[in-house]
């Protein structure tokens, strides 16, 4: 399916460049943004632990790439979008399972 969105990776002409990170999409009320969780560990070296942490960040969603709430993504970083967008999804990995 083809899209007439500028800003798709794939059908438009927005390059993609720098961090390929894959996360949960755990919001996705915006109409083109959705908010993707990115878990990761860090490690403490004063207590010689390892931290769990995550980082929510917005990505642009085009529409042929129809990511959802649950789904699994990979975003690319880009040029700034927004105020707050400067990732673009790039891939759905994972669909989510269909709830009734």
């Amino acid at each position: 399916m083809e899209c007439a969105d500028t800003k798709c990776p794939v059908h438009g002409s927005l390059k993609t460049h720098g961090y390929r990170i894959e996360g949960v999409v755990v919001s996705d009320k915006l109409k083109t943004t959705v908010i993707v969780e990115h878990r990761y560990t860090t490690f403490l070296k004063k207590y010689q632990r390892s931290l769990r942490k995550n980082s929510r960040i917005p990505a642009h969603s085009p529409p042929c790439m129809e990511a959802h709430l649950g789904d699994r993504v990979e975003i690319s970083g880009t040029r700034r979008l927004s105020k707050t967008k400067s990732f673009v999804v790039t891939k759905v990995l994972n669909k989510a399972k269909a709830t009734v």
